[in-house]
């Protein structure tokens, strides 16, 4: 398939990603997961930060100051602080970001491994790698069972347990910090029962719609810790700022096995 295609292929995917996050369902599991994240982002001081996905911005509560976005196509950016590129194939220099967060796109992406290797690379050594994955075995992995549902978003593509993905991570030299289930609910219910929230947060149940995994670099986690964790300086000219960032074609990729 053509780089166009993969754009165009792309496209289609996020338009409808963002129909579902903007529909009742979406838009409760997303305050979970934003509820999820925020405990631990807002203490996460950083330059530069970038955040992969369909979903409105999650992270707009750290305080990272030069915050991206991405889009597959300049059509769909929603800003310009966008980078307009394949998600695998990411134009920006190693270890330039604080922050990288990629929500559910590990699922549907063509080729998810060099996504996470890209994320993986340009993460700073200091920095913080967090993954939002569906949950196999909650109340919308049961629902993939009816194979209709799996035609459209968001029972869409493979679904991987976080110990698959820690695999992953080991690849890429990080580890996972932690893993955290969100988007707790009853059958036929949407993920804003209080109630079911709080019990199953506070038991970090593995039953819930969502997962959220944090995960650090292998090297910084061998250091002694820091009192204060420095982070790169924003970064110069044309290499990241407030206009978008389009990339060139790339090359064709070999789609490697799960």
């Amino acid at each position: 398939m053509s780089n166009s295609q993969d754009a165009m292929a792309l496209a289609r995917l996020v338009r409808e990603g963002r129909r579902y996050w903007a529909s009742p369902g979406g838009r409760s599991v997303w305050r979970a997961e934003r509820a999820c994240l925020g405990p631990l982002c807002e203490r996460w001081f950083g330059v530069n930060g970038l955040e992969l996905g369909m979903a409105p911005t999650l992270a707009d509560m750290c305080p990272v100051r030069h915050a991206l976005r991405w889009s597959p196509t300049a059509e769909l950016a929603e800003g310009d602080a966008t980078l307009v590129c394949p998600p695998d194939a990411l134009p920006l220099p190693d270890g330039c970001l604080s922050l990288v967060v990629i929500h559910h796109l590990l699922e549907v992406a063509p080729d998810p491994h060099h996504l996470l290797q890209e994320a993986a690379r340009v993460t700073d050594d200091d920095g913080h790698l967090i993954l939002f994955g569906w949950a196999p075995f909650g109340v919308a992995g049961v629902s993939r069972l009816w194979p209709e549902r799996r035609r459209h978003l968001p029972w869409r593509g493979r679904w991987r347990t976080p110990g698959r993905l820690s695999d992953w991570l080991a690849f890429v030299d990080f580890e996972a910090q932690r893993v955290d289930y969100c988007g707790f609910r009853l059958p036929g219910g949407t993920a804003h029962n209080a109630m079911l929230e709080t019990l199953g947060r506070r038991h970090n149940l593995p039953l819930g719609d969502c997962y959220m995994i944090h995960a650090r670099r292998r090297s910084q986690l061998a250091q002694t810790r820091r009192d204060r964790v420095a982070f790169p300086r924003p970064l110069a000219g044309s290499a990241l700022g407030n206009a978008s960032r389009q990339c060139g074609p790339q090359p064709e990729r070999v789609t490697e096995g799960d």
